[in-house]
C-alpha cells in the first residue's frame, strides 16, 4: 500500500472515535480509496455539511469554510452568523428526520453526541458520519482541525490555523509558567509553603441539578491548564453538588458558566448554593464564569480564553 494512503488511514484511526471505528470501518474505507491520487485538489469540493457541537462549528468558521455549513445544533452559538442557520437540534438527542430533512452529504458530530442508534440510521441512509473524538486537550483540539481540514480538502488552511494556534498557546504557557514562578520566588522569601489554589467547577444550567466537575471532564482539564488544583480531583465526572463535599473542599477558585450563572439568578444565586458561602472563593469574591463553549468547548479560542482567565486569576500580563 502507498505510504501516503497508510499515513492518512493512521490520522483518521487516531482521530475518530473507538465507538465510531467499528461501525464507520467500511464507509471509511470506501472514502479513502475512492480517488486514485492524494495529490492536492485544485479546489474544495462543496460538500453539504451538517455540523454538531460547538467547538466544531467553531473550527469550520476559523477554516472559513463554512460555506459547507447547512445545519449546526443548538451548542453552536459561536460566532453569532452561525444565527442565520437551521437547527437539527441537541448534540445528544438528535432526530433522524431532522438531520435528514437537510438533505447533508456529510455529518460531522464529536463521541458526546447521539443517540448512537441515530446516528447508524443516518449512516445506513447515505449520509457520511464523521465522529470525532473529543479529547479534552490542547493536542485534541490540533487533531480535530487536522481532521476538519483532512476531510473538506482544506489541508492547508487547517495547517495554518494550526500555527497560529500554536503561537497564541506557547504564548500562553510561557506568560502562565512566568506567574507561577513569581509566585512561588515571592512566597519562598516570606518563609511560607508554596501551595497551589485549590478550585472548583459548578455546573448550574438547571436549578434542579446542580453539580461539580471531577476528573476525566472539560472543566477538570481547564483548571489543570489554569495551574489549579481541582478540589473535586478524585471524583470520576459529574457529582450533585452537597454542602459537606464543597465546605470541605475549601476551593480559593470557583470557575462556572455564563448560562449556570443566569440561571442560578446572579452571583448571589451562586452564594446561595448550599456550602458555598462558608469557602474562601466566595469570601474573596474569586468567582469567574464564561460563555459554555468558550470555557468548555476545546476550540479554537482555547488558548486566548485561558490567558483572560489567568489574568484575573493569576494576575498574569
Amino acid at each position: 500500500m502507498h505510504p501516503v494512503i497508510l499515513e492518512r488511514r493512521q490520522l483518521l484511526q487516531n482521530i475518530c472515535a473507538p465507538a465510531a471505528k467499528a461501525a464507520a470501518a467500511t464507509a471509511i474505507s470506501s472514502w479513502l480509496f475512492a480517488t486514485p491520487s492524494w495529490a492536492k485538489p485544485k479546489a474544495t469540493v462543496l460538500k453539504r455539511l451538517v455540523c454538531v457541537g460547538g467547538s466544531l462549528t467553531e473550527i469550520i468558521y476559523a477554516l472559513n469554510l463554512q460555506e459547507h455549513l447547512i445545519a449546526i445544533d443548538t451548542t453552536s452559538t459561536y460566532p453569532m452568523a452561525t444565527k442565520k442557520l437551521p437547527s437539527v437540534g441537541y448534540a445528544r438527542t438528535l432526530s433522524l428526520e431532522g438531520v435528514l430533512s437537510m438533505r447533508p452529504q456529510l455529518l460531522l458530530v464529536t463521541e458526546d453526541a447521539g443517540p448512537p442508534q441515530v446516528l447508524r440510521q443516518i449512516s445506513h441512509a447515505g449520509v457520511q458520519v464523521k465522529v470525532l473524538k473529543a479529547d479534552h486537550r490542547y493536542e485534541g483540539l490540533i487533531d480535530r482541525i487536522r481532521a476538519i481540514g483532512f476531510l473538506l480538502g482544506a489541508e492547508g488552511q487547517a495547517e495554518r490555523l494550526i500555527k497560529e494556534i500554536n503561537h497564541e498557546w506557547q504564548q500562553y504557557q510561557q506568560d502562565i509558567n512566568h506567574a507561577m514562578i513569581g509566585k512561588n520566588e515571592n512566597l519562598n522569601k516570606k518563609k511560607a509553603p508554596s501551595q497551589q489554589l485549590k478550585a472548583m467547577f459548578i455546573m448550574a444550567h438547571s436549578p434542579q441539578q446542580i453539580m461539580v466537575a471531577g476528573h476525566s471532564t472539560s472543566a477538570h482539564a481547564i483548571i489543570n491548564y489554569l495551574h489549579l488544583d481541582n478540589a473535586f480531583k478524585t471524583v470520576q465526572g459529574y457529582k450533585p453538588l452537597n454542602p459537606e463535599s464543597v465546605i470541605a473542599g475549601q476551593a480559593n477558585i470557583i470557575l462556572l458558566t455564563d448560562q449556570g450563572l443566569q440561571a442560578q439568578g446572579g452571583m448571589q444565586g451562586i452564594l446561595r448554593l448550599p456550602g458555598v458561602i462558608q469557602t474562601p472563593a466566595a469570601r474573596h469574591r474569586q468567582i469567574y464564569s464564561r460563555e459554555a463553549n468558550h470555557l468548555l468547548g476545546f476550540g479554537p479560542r482555547l488558548p486566548s480564553m485561558l490567558h483572560s482567565l489567568a489574568k484575573e486569576i493569576h494576575a498574569i500580563k
